[in-house]
């Protein structure tokens, strides 16, 4: 079988329990804000949020990046023990790390809120610091839940991590159905923590039949822990550039009219889903893949592998951010407009929502050709890039979030994500040989014309399904959104194929054949 088809075959199975997340994680937010809408209370939570999960994204995410090429090399040597060994070491010494921080984020929530969210009027600030002391212990587990991940993708088990993500979402509803209706915040808080318990400890059964065994080793001296420390580092820093954008954004949002820090959580998410749901699909399935051709090109064209799954990305993800600059009003109304968070709440969020989606490709494209360079063990140029990007990002928030407001920081966001994608593009291409060809110009307007002629349709198909179903209250809403979002799918998928895109058939094409073999 194929490169491609191997990712094809990956990538739907993890889009299709991604798909069971992220309706389960709109649910969630959903409920959220229903409980407590976009007010100073839910920015208080996101604050509180935002600390310890700054820290497991940057560190925990870098760390899960770099086992997967160090397990393979291993793999390639003929020591899978070994691996395992050094494995249980570095996940001893991670919960040791975290837990410290833990400690430290405990003791100076005060301190971190402050420098966070220093805009917070002084209730909005006490509350963030109780549900940060509460939230924190939260980092030990998300920490060590992608580490696990990590590994064993490095082993190609894909669908147990990607249901982790599921049960922590139904963990949070339940709690703040629960908790939340007697604690309040504080119960969603508590709730928070509980999912990523249930997070990491869905995964310790595969990662034990795989081969992983827990031994007290904290052995620091072991060249190959040094070398994963070392290569973790500078992953980091390159990481660091999506959460960057949410410290920016706290901060100088904080400032803003109350709600302004709920508005941009809320349309990020949906900004999330196709990022979510099909991009981190398709970059968990290819990776293995290219850091095994990265050290054997007989395990097959690195370059070719790259650029098709550059292309199966901007083809899902180009329609999805027109789709929703279309819909964004009824999408937000439909998921969100409910309880406490009403109609200013869904003007604020849909105001963020359009900015937001400009830089969705670059948002997606970024996945892909970061895991490029680190495929090649190369984290300092992604790292570079991310100063120069983060400095774009800082300059663009000041330079709009006057005349625009919560919206320009929004848009800034979507600047920066594109300047970083041309300039991850232009290096990657110096390492990797013939990584673009011409025949990426052509592919590119078949995209934009497809998304063109499907926001049209669109358009007018909500006109006339908002004018349809307005009797029906929310049920006619939903109503109009399905209409509206099936007729986009529908107009842009027969306009793929009458253009005849490569990589819609090679979807096309393995379900063909994964039908084929369950109908025998």
């Amino acid at each position: 079988m194929s490169a491609g088809s191997v990712i094809a075959r990956a990538t739907l199975v993890i889009a299709l329990i991604n798909l069971l997340s992220r309706l389960l994680g709109f649910i969630r937010e959903t409920v959220i804000a229903q409980q407590f809408g976009a007010t100073g209370v839910t920015d208080a939570y996101l604050v509180a949020y935002t600390i310890p999960y700054v820290l497991q994204s940057v560190l925990g995410m870098a760390l899960a990046t770099v086992v997967v090429p160090i397990f393979s090399e291993y793999e390639a040597r003929g020591q899978r023990r070994e691996a395992w060994q050094l494995f249980g070491t570095v996940t001893n010494l991670t919960g040791l790390a975290f837990i410290v921080l833990t400690s430290i984020g405990i003791f100076g929530a005060p301190v971190l809120v402050k420098i966070l969210a220093p805009g917070l009027n002084e209730e909005t600030a006490v509350l963030a610091q109780e549900l940060t002391r509460i939230m924190f212990p939260m980092l030990v587990f998300m920490g060590l839940s992608t580490l696990f991940n990590g590994l064993l993708n490095a082993n190609n088990i894909f669908a147990i991590p990607s249901f982790s993500v599921v049960a922590a979402n139904i963990v949070v509803i339940i709690s703040t159905l629960t908790l939340g209706e007697v604690m309040g915040v504080q119960g969603l808080a508590v709730g928070t923590v509980l999912g990523m318990v249930v997070a990491a400890a869905i995964q310790i059964p595969a990662l034990y039949r795989s081969g992983f065994r827990c031994r007290l080793s904290f052995d620091w001296s072991h060249p190959d822990v040094r070398k994963v420390m070392s290569l973790m580092l500078p992953v980091a820093l390159g990481v660091s550039v999506n959460q960057v954008y949410i410290i920016i954004d706290r901060i100088l949002a904080s400032g803003l009219a109350e709600g302004s820090i709920a508005a941009l959580n809320f349309s990020n998410r949906l900004i999330l889903l196709p990022i979510g749901l099909f991009v981190m699909a398709v970059g968990t399935a290819f990776y293995p893949t290219l850091t095994r051709q990265a050290v054997d090109p007989s395990a097959g064209d690195m370059a070719a592998t790259l650029r098709r799954t550059f292309r199966m990305v901007v083809m899902m993800s180009v329609p999805a951010a027109v789709g929703l600059i279309v819909l964004r009003h009824p999408i937000i109304k439909l998921l969100f407009e409910r309880g406490e968070f009403d109609a200013r709440a869904t003007e604020m969020t849909a105001y963020a929502l359009l900015f937001f989606s400009i830089g969705l490709v670059g948002q997606a494209a970024n996945v892909i050709l970061t895991r490029g360079f680190y495929a090649l063990h190369d984290t300092k140029t992604p790292v570079k890039l991310t100063v120069v990007t983060i400095i774009i990002n800082l300059i663009f928030s000041l330079l709009l979030i006057g005349p625009l407001k919560h919206g320009g920081l929004a848009l800034a966001n979507s600047i920066a994500a594109l300047c970083n994608t041309a300039m991850l593009s232009w290096f990657l291409s110096r390492r990797v040989k013939k990584l673009w060809n011409m025949k990426m110009l052509g592919f590119t307007f078949q995209v934009l014309l497809a998304s063109a002629v499907m926001a049209v349709v669109t358009h007018y198909a909500d006109i006339y399904a908002q004018a349809f179903f307005a009797a029906y209250g929310t049920l006619g809403l939903a109503a109009r959104v399905a209409v509206s979002v099936s007729t986009g799918a529908g107009v842009y998928l027969l306009a793929s194929l009458l253009l005849r895109m490569e990589e819609l058939f090679i979807f096309i094409n393995y379900g063909k054949r994964f039908l084929a073999s369950r109908l025998r």
